[in-house]
Formats: C-alpha cells, sequence, structure tokens
C-alpha cells in the first residue's frame, strides 16, 4: 500500500493522532478542526467503528476508493469524485508574482472562515488552521486568496484549501500560495500533495503545470448516520 493510499486514516493514525479520536477500525478528527474521517476499510465493522465517534446529527467526510456504499442506516449526504495529486520531485519550481503573503494566525480565523464559505474549496472549521501552516494574500486589509498545509503523515504533507475571491481571480495568487507551501514542505524533505475537484479542469490543469500528477480516483462523501 503506498502511504497515500487510505490517507485520512494514514493521517490520523500517524502524525495528526493528536487532533482526532479513534474507536477500535475508526478514526476522526475534532469537528472543530474539519469533518474528516476514515476507517482501516468500509466494512460493516468500521461503520460501526466510526458512529460511535459522532454525535447525533455531525456529519463526517470520508475518502473512499469506490463510491459510497454504507450499510443500512447511513445517509450519503454528498458524493464528489476526487482526483489525488503528488508532486514529482524533480518538478521545476514555478515563478510567482510580487503578492505580499503573510501568515495567517488566529486572529484571521473569522476572515479565513468568510472567505472558504464564499468560494467553497472543501470543509474547512474554525480550528482546521491547527492543522499546519496557512498563508494569505490581502488587498485593502482584505482577505482575498489563501491556501494552507491540512492532512500530515510521515514525509507527505497535503496542501489544501486553495481558494481566492471571485473579484480577484487572474492575478496568480494561487500559483503563488501554492509554490510557496511546496517550496516549504520540499525544504523538509516532505512531499506535497493535494485534492482536487475531478471535474475542475482550471484547477486540475494549474496543478499539472505546477509538478503534480495524477494518482487514483478517490470518491469524496459526506455521510450521516441514522438521518
Amino acid at each position: 500500500m503506498h502511504p497515500l493510499d487510505n490517507v485520512i486514516w494514514q493521517a490520523l493514525n500517524s502524525s495528526q493522532a493528536h487532533l482526532g479520536e479513534r474507536h477500535q477500525q475508526a478514526a476522526k478528527f475534532h469537528k472543530d478542526i474539519n469533518l474528516l474521517g476514515g476507517f482501516a476499510e468500509p466494512s460493516r465493522e468500521g461503520y460501526d467503528s466510526l458512529s460511535v465517534l459522532l454525535d447525533p446529527g455531525e456529519r463526517a467526510g470520508l475518502f473512499l476508493e469506490a463510491p459510497p456504499q454504507p450499510p443500512r442506516g447511513w445517509t450519503v449526504v454528498a458524493h464528489v469524485p476526487l482526483l489525488q495529486m503528488l508532486r514529482e520531485n524533480d518538478a521545476a519550481p514555478s515563478p510567482t508574482n510580487n503578492a505580499p503573503v503573510v501568515q495567517l494566525c488566529e486572529p484571521d480565523v473569522p476572515d479565513m472562515l468568510a472567505l472558504t464559505k464564499l468560494t467553497k474549496p472543501g470543509p474547512f472549521a474554525k480550528r482546521t488552521r491547527e492543522m499546519g501552516d496557512y498563508f494569505g494574500i490581502h488587498v485593502n486589509r482584505e482577505l482575498i486568496a489563501m491556501a494552507g498545509e491540512r492532512l500530515r503523515l510521515p514525509s507527505y504533507t497535503e496542501i489544501s484549501a486553495v481558494c481566492t475571491h471571485p473579484d480577484h481571480l487572474g492575478h496568480g495568487y494561487a500559483t503563488t500560495l501554492v509554490t510557496l507551501l511546496m517550496q516549504r514542505i520540499e525544504s523538509r524533505g516532505e512531499r506535497p500533495f493535494l485534492h482536487v475537484r475531478a471535474d475542475n479542469a482550471r484547477a486540475v490543469d494549474l496543478y499539472e503545470r505546477l509538478g503534480f500528477r495524477k494518482r487514483p480516483l478517490l470518491h469524496y462523501a459526506i455521510i450521516s448516520k441514522g438521518t
């Protein structure tokens, strides 16, 4: 098995175990960090273990190898095909623009939540920032672009929450932020990877130009118990 196979489960059983909780064959991040969870395999035992970790009405986000087919009593709230992409070690760095980039801290969380709510790059909660380093670009004191680190496991770090305010597209802000994160991750001897909707051709093209290559197609499913 490649380290990035079943990556949420791998992260929660290694570098990010302190950010979540586990019961038998399942694990999940604390819900104020994000809704991601996983299990050793999508079996009845896996789903039963996950149900113990969920509060009534709480949802879990899973990365699955096949379309979701949970046992009776579960509801698939949403399902999106998702590409996992891994940066090649020998890919050349990409040029960036001169936009001033700042590291985002706790006081920036309300602006980060507002930007991710508007642009919907993926699940983002009030403590997601604690998963890694996040960087942003401001225009007239408004946060208009950001990106950061999410899933982490030995030798690999995920780039996530890549988003730009729709009024500020086309300036290369995403390229600047992703390139900065790539360089930081690789300077630690790790490899950057990311996830992107399979139908987001513009983003897939950008990441391929930045040296990322496609891995197997995943299925991102949001599920809930008993609704």
